[in-house]
């Protein structure tokens, strides 16, 4: 039953060592930066779901608070739909969609989309016990491989959701090719819901991402032990410490691995070796704080009309549905 619920987009592990391509570019320029992508192997995806429950890692609960008000009010709006997410995680806070979904229709197409089988795999089994009526199927690859292939939906509409502010993850030119992909993708009547972090004080962002338990350096350094097992590295972990500032200027989190001694790291999968100096950096993720109105602009740009948005009490995070 749950091989049949789970669907590989273009052999993702293979593909992934293909794509090796990016960590040479990253690792040989100057400053160094890896792609986030790396960092949600079955263990990175563990940790970010452990982030996730921390006190000073807002994003979560805020959003899910959001969503527990509002769930019934987007499912009246868009009516019963075929759900596709992106970036799914464990769909924990999907559940208060589904539920609105659920109170419209007795069935419902869930796809869940993550590039981590492991999170998947656990996340199909425990929505399909409890939403038995509902067809559930797993797609594990990264978000364009899913927009390219998602097959044609049954439903009157389909709605595409990214919640989280992954967005944030892309730059400005990423943002605009990825909005781009979901208007090719939607068909016209067809809906986007999106979620964003807000711009909001440094003093609130930092701790977010320096959590006092260290989980958020663990996730970090996790990426080096990705990339070890993924293309047969030596990364010492312990000659990398983590630090995450908010460069106010750009209105972003950076996230950076220190080196701490100069050494050297190869990577034998694809032949190469890369020096590291004392006190060099590499930056492993951006997280891009929104404002609210310009994002709906950018969306209208790309043929997705704002229907409605939705924001906590302190305005520290936002909801947005559009139609296509």
């Amino acid at each position: 039953m749950l091989t049949k619920s789970l669907k590989f987009l273009n052999d993702y592990y293979q593909a992934l060592n293909s794509e090796g391509q990016d960590v040479m570019q990253g690792l040989t320029q100057t400053p160094k930066s890896l792609p986030p992508k790396y960092f949600y192997d079955d263990r990175g995806s563990e940790l970010f779901e452990q982030i996730c429950e921390l006190p000073e890692y807002y994003p979560t609960r805020t959003e899910a608070l959001i969503l527990q008000q509002y769930a019934d009010e987007i499912a009246q709006m868009t009516g019963a739909c075929e759900l596709v997410e992106l970036g799914s995680g464990s769909s924990t806070k999907t559940l208060f969609l589904l539920d609105a979904y659920q109170k419209l229709t007795n069935y419902c197409r869930y796809i869940p989309v993550d590039v981590s089988r492991g999170i998947v795999e656990s996340t199909v089994v425990k929505l399909q016990q409890k939403y038995p009526a509902f067809f559930i199927q797993g797609l594990i690859g990264t978000y364009e491989q899913a927009l390219a292939k998602l097959e044609s939906t049954f439903a009157a509409s389909r709605m595409i959701f990214f919640l989280g502010s992954s967005l944030g993850n892309f730059n400005a030119q990423e943002c605009n090719m990825f909005l781009k992909q979901i208007a090719k993708t939607l068909q016209v009547g067809d809906y986007f819901l999106l979620g964003i972090d807000l711009q909001k004080p440094k003093e609130i962002l930092e701790p977010a991402y320096n959590d006092s338990q260290g989980v958020t350096a663990a996730f970090n350094l996790n990426m080096l032990s990705h990339l070890n097992w993924r293309f047969q590295g030596n990364f010492d972990l312990n000659l990398f410490t983590h630090q995450a500032i908010y460069n106010q200027a750009d209105a972003q989190i950076e996230m950076y691995l220190h080196c701490q001694k100069s050494h050297r790291v190869s990577l034998e999968a694809l032949n190469l070796e890369v020096s590291f100096v004392d006190g060099e950096s590499i930056l492993t993720e951006i997280s891009r704080k929104f404002d609210l109105a310009n994002m709906q602009q950018q969306l209208e740009i790309h043929g997705l009309k704002t229907l409605n948005t939705w924001t906590d009490p302190q305005q520290w995070f936002g909801l947005i549905l559009c139609q296509a």
